[in-house]
């Protein structure tokens, strides 16, 4: 454990030296995996000179065995963080970043993004490419857009832009929203579904 926070430690002084304005140390928490370590994770950042991101504990793709007991909410994130340093206060910017800042009295910045149970489905501007070409825009969605076949059939760059361009203004994914409002919410894909289909789990997709 002490060489794996040594070597964790070099990683993020690397890319201090390497010239990144900020480094962000992301982290999903699950109950009753890593959730006792929302304080230390969150000293551990401060020390290294990081900026800590929690992430609500996700249910995209089937294999991750979720539920909604495992998730711990913003809600929470924040009364804990609250109970051990006291308040808390929001960071009011204006940026495209998926998560919320908070900032502590002694001056150390976190951030939350709260896609479970407080998603942002209207605002997000995020999407993902995988290594093979596909064009997702959304991580709750089940296909996504092949950009390898006219790439590689000689579509020109003007093409290819208006290809995005017309496909992101008619995107209607609404993927957390629409599971926020599932009664019987469970994992998103089923494992004998996600046998014979790995893209659809999100850390096979890659991008």
């Amino acid at each position: 454990m002490r060489r794996a926070r040594g070597r964790l430690r070099s990683g993020i002084a690397a890319a201090s030296r390497a010239g990144f304005a900020s480094v962000k140390l992301d982290s999903v928490v699950i109950r009753g995996v890593n959730d006792d370590e929302i304080l230390d994770l969150l000293e551990f950042g401060r020390e290294a000179g990081a900026e800590v991101r929690f992430i609500e504990y996700m249910d995209v793709g089937g294999a991750t065995q979720w539920s909604r007991e495992k998730v711990v909410s913003r809600r929470e994130i924040l009364d804990r963080i609250a109970e051990r340093h006291g308040g808390v206060r929001p960071v009011v910017e204006q940026s495209s970043a998926p998560a919320e800042r908070f900032l502590l009295a002694d001056g150390t910045v976190f951030g939350i993004i709260a896609s479970t149970t407080a998603p942002f489905c209207s605002t997000c501007d995020r999407s993902r490419l995988t290594a093979d070409g596909l064009w997702y825009r959304c991580l709750y969605a089940s296909q996504g857009l092949d950009l390898r076949g006219p790439l590689r059939s000689g579509a020109t760059s003007g093409e290819l832009s208006d290809l995005l361009a017309t496909t992101w203004t008619a995107r209607t994914d609404r993927g957390a929203e629409e599971r926020l409002a599932l009664v019987g919410r469970s994992p998103l894909v089923d494992a004998l579904r996600l046998r014979r289909d790995p893209h659809l789990e999100m850390h096979t997709r890659g991008g």
